[in-house]
């Protein structure tokens, strides 16, 4: 049995999962367990699942093309200082040679 934990909502624990998301049946609330807001702000998990945090150094998991610009971010390039930020792309960075960016966490490992 899967340890899923209840919905943020009402509290249900008959969550299920449905691909990337969590869904409650009682309040139909869906959620991306990625991405878990709590009371102190926004939360953002690793590729590998590890918490991060403001002022951390992660890496590159896999080439990231970049609209508008004229080279790919390549893998296992190291960008230090992150800032956690609200929406889809949650992490706010300036990468070296690069500039500043916005990236998923999903797409980074914590170092």
């Amino acid at each position: 049995m899967n340890n899923l934990p209840n919905c943020p909502k009402c509290h249900s624990e008959y969550v299920y999962e449905d691909g990337a998301l969590l869904v409650c049946p009682e309040c139909a609330y869906e959620w991306n367990p990625a991405e878990v807001v709590e009371e102190d702000g926004v939360v953002a998990i690793d590729a590998n699942g590890n918490k991060l945090a403001d002022g951390d150094t992660v890496t590159l998991i896999k080439d990231l093309k970049v609209k508008g610009a004229p080279k790919d971010l390549k893998q296992g390039t190291r960008v230090k200082n992150i800032r956690i930020v609200e929406g889809d792309h949650n992490i706010d960075c300036k990468i070296d040679g690069f500039g500043a960016m916005k990236l998923k966490s999903e797409f980074v490992k914590k170092i």
